[in-house]
């Protein structure tokens, strides 16, 4: 039996058949109208509906990279059930370079929003109401903010077996659990029954090859999980992820000049030297010490810092074999031949 169409902004997408579909959002002040580009790929089987978001802050343009690449990968020609994938959820944000709207809200403290509320209300309540809630569950991209750079990790909801099954899936380095906030998409589309991890990698505003690559392997192997794709074209798992339920940041001890002697994805214990903190003229020096055994895995940016500043973000972990491990998949992966697209091919 023909599958029915799937139908979203007022289009039919056919069953066997791919299409953009262009949600109106709002009109710019010069009368110039703001649409939501939603990539539809409607298979000619059945199976479950999942989501892919990228930009809900606009300066996170890593994962607008995974999703274009997820849409040119070559298990996409055989989805069984739908594919709904938003590379720019918040295009404001993204034309601004910016991480916010423009009336200065975060969009992601503004879920389940309203029809009539702020431009980031408003925006949060189409993208909620006519993409996610439409999906049985859904994956949503990150990265760090600008200055600040995240190694590839899942974020999902403490005590939910489901997501906690997507998530060894993915095969990120690091899976850790995160509470859910009020006004973020994950907790307004878990209210709705629909389950979504939350994938961080990198740096705001910036192309970070392992990012990408972690992202797209884990989206392919999430589909190939539920059914959606076959295994052919998805990258096999080299290593189980490092699972940590705490984790902490290490802060400036004072303002001054930082050096980073770590990167994200070591390996550290109990009174490394992470960094220093020197004062500009060099009588001074203040060393980052690490508190426990743990991953970096985020870590600033910026050499100049002022007291208190976050500087490295460490998950706790006992098992420092299994970290090696997850971080050795990881390398092995990146010595892969680059997936280059036709006409990236010189």
């Amino acid at each position: 039996m023909t599958r029915l169409p799937f139908r979203i902004g007022g289009q039919d997408v056919a069953a066997g058949t791919r299409a953009t579909v262009e949600l109106p959002v709002a009109v710019f002040s010069d009368h110039t109208p703001v649409r939501m580009p939603v990539h539809v790929i409607h298979g000619k089987r059945p199976g479950p509906v999942m989501f892919v978001s990228a930009a809900v802050h606009g300066d996170e343009v890593i994962g607008v990279e995974i999703v274009r690449r997820l849409l040119r990968s070559a298990p996409m020609s055989r989805v069984h059930g739908t594919l709904l994938a938003v590379p720019i959820v918040n295009n404001f944000g993204l034309l601004n370079l910016s991480r916010y709207l423009p009336d200065r809200r975060d969009l992601n403290r503004c879920f389940p929003g309203s029809p009539e509320g702020s431009m980031a209300a408003r925006l949060a309540h189409i993208f909620l109401d006519q993409v996610v809630k439409r999906a049985d569950f859904g994956i949503d991209l990150h990265s760090a903010a600008i200055h600040r750079t995240n190694l590839p990790q899942i974020r999902l909801t403490p005590g939910n077996d489901h997501l906690r099954q997507l998530g060894e899936a993915f095969g990120a380095p690091v899976i850790m659990t995160s509470r859910l906030r009020d006004g973020s998409l994950r907790a307004a589309a878990e209210e709705a029954g629909v389950d979504v991890l939350l994938y961080e990698a990198g740096e705001g505003l910036r192309f970070d090859e392992m990012a990408a690559r972690t992202g797209l392997a884990g989206i392919l192997r999430v589909m190939q999980a539920k059914g959606m794709i076959g295994a052919r074209g998805v990258p096999r798992l080299k290593a189980k992820p490092v699972f940590c339920a705490r984790s902490g940041w290490l802060r400036a001890p004072a303002g001054g000049l930082f050096r980073a002697f770590k990167a994200t994805g070591e390996l550290v214990e109990q009174d490394d030297v992470l960094g220093v903190v020197s004062d500009p003229m060099g009588e001074q020096e203040t060393a980052i010490l690490a508190e426990d055994t743990g991953i970096i895995i985020g870590r600033s940016n910026m050499p100049v810092v002022n007291e208190g500043d976050a500087l490295f973000h460490v998950a706790l972990t006992p098992r420092v074999a299994h970290a090696e491990a997850a971080m050795e998949g990881v390398a092995a992966q990146m010595e892969a031949p680059p997936l280059f697209d036709e006409d990236e091919i010189i």
